[in-house]
C-alpha cells in the first residue's frame, strides 16, 4: 500500500504537469509562430521479486518474472514544428517560411536567436525589426522614400522609389537550418537559441540548396496548436488525474481497515 501512493502520487504530479503544458498550448493558440509542446512520460523503477528468466528449476526458467513499478514521471514536452496555418494580412513585411528554416534575430547582447514568427516592422533607421526593436540579421535596412517593397520567395528585398521603374535591392534574407529543431531551447516572445541537442544551425537562401523553405510575403503563421486535440488531451488528463486520486483513497481505506484489524 505504501507503494501505490507513491505510485498515485507520482501520477497525480506527471498529469498536473500535462495540464500545465495544455494550458501554455492553449493560451499560445492566437501566438503568431508558436510551436506546440507535447510532454512524454516514463516509467519509473521497478522492484523485481522475481526476475525474469530466473531459474524456477534444474531445467525450466521463470516466463514472465514478477515486478512491480513504482509510478511515472515526466521527461520532457518535445516542441512540434509542424507547419502552421496562413493568414493573410497583406502586409508587406509579414513573411511566412514554406517548409524548413528560421529567421535569424540580433539579440540586444549581440547573440543571435532563431523564430518562425515572420511579423517584422521597420524602425526610425529603416531597419526591419521584429515587434520588440531586435534587428533581423543580415541586417536589412530601407531608405525613407522607398515603396512598394517586394520580398521575392529566394529572400530578395527590393523597393521602388518615386521616379523610378527600376527597383533597387536593399538585401538578401537568410535562413537558418537546425538538424534537431526540438532540441532548441525557448527563451520567449518567439525566440528560440541553439543547443548542444539542436547542433548548430546550416545558413542559406530561402530555397536554397540547404533544403530551406521559400518566403511568402504577406502573410503570417499562425500558431499550430490544435484547440480540439488540446481540449481532448485536457480531458484525458484530468480523468487520469482523477484516477490517480482515488487509487489513493482506496489505498488510504485500506491502511484504515488495518489499523482497525485489532479492534
Amino acid at each position: 500500500m505504501i507503494r501505490a501512493l507513491f505510485s498515485a502520487a507520482s501520477g497525480m504530479t506527471a498529469q498536473q504537469m500535462n495540464v500545465d503544458n495544455i494550458a501554455h498550448n492553449l493560451a499560445n493558440a492566437n501566438t503568431v509562430g508558436f510551436k506546440a509542446r507535447r510532454t512524454q512520460f516514463q516509467d519509473l523503477l521497478y522492484q523485481n521479486f522475481v526476475q525474469p528468466g530466473a531459474a524456477a528449476g534444474s531445467q525450466t526458467i521463470v516466463p514472465t518474472g514478477l515486478q512491480l513499478g513504482l509510478g511515472t514521471r515526466p521527461v520532457a514536452n518535445e516542441i512540434i514544428f509542424s507547419q502552421g496555418n496562413f493568414m493573410l494580412t497583406n502586409n508587406p513585411l509579414d513573411l511566412v517560411i514554406q517548409g524548413r528554416g528560421m529567421f535569424q534575430i540580433r539579440l540586444p547582447s549581440g547573440e543571435l536567436a532563431y523564430t518562425r514568427a515572420g511579423t517584422f516592422h521597420l524602425d526610425r533607421d529603416g531597419n526591419l525589426v521584429t515587434a520588440d526593436g531586435d534587428p533581423l540579421e543580415p541586417q536589412i535596412t530601407l531608405p525613407p522614400e522607398a515603396q512598394s517593397i517586394t520580398i521575392a520567395p529566394d529572400g530578395t528585398v527590393s523597393y521602388l522609389t518615386p521616379g523610378q521603374t527600376t527597383a533597387q535591392l536593399a538585401g538578401q534574407i537568410q535562413l537558418a537550418l537546425f538538424p534537431n529543431p526540438a532540441g532548441l531551447n525557448s527563451i520567449g516572445r518567439n525566440l528560440f537559441t541553439p543547443t548542444d541537442a539542436s547542433g548548430e544551425p546550416t545558413i542559406g537562401n530561402p530555397g536554397g540548396q540547404e533544403g530551406g523553405g521559400t518566403l511568402l510575403q504577406g502573410y503570417v503563421e499562425q500558431s499550430n496548436v490544435s484547440v480540439v486535440e488540446e481540449f481532448i488531451n485536457l480531458i484525458v488528463s484530468q480523468r487520469a488525474y482523477e484516477a490517480n486520486a482515488k487509487v489513493v483513497r482506496a489505498a488510504d481505506e485500506m491502511y484504515q481497515q488495518a489499523n482497525n484489524v485489532t479492534r
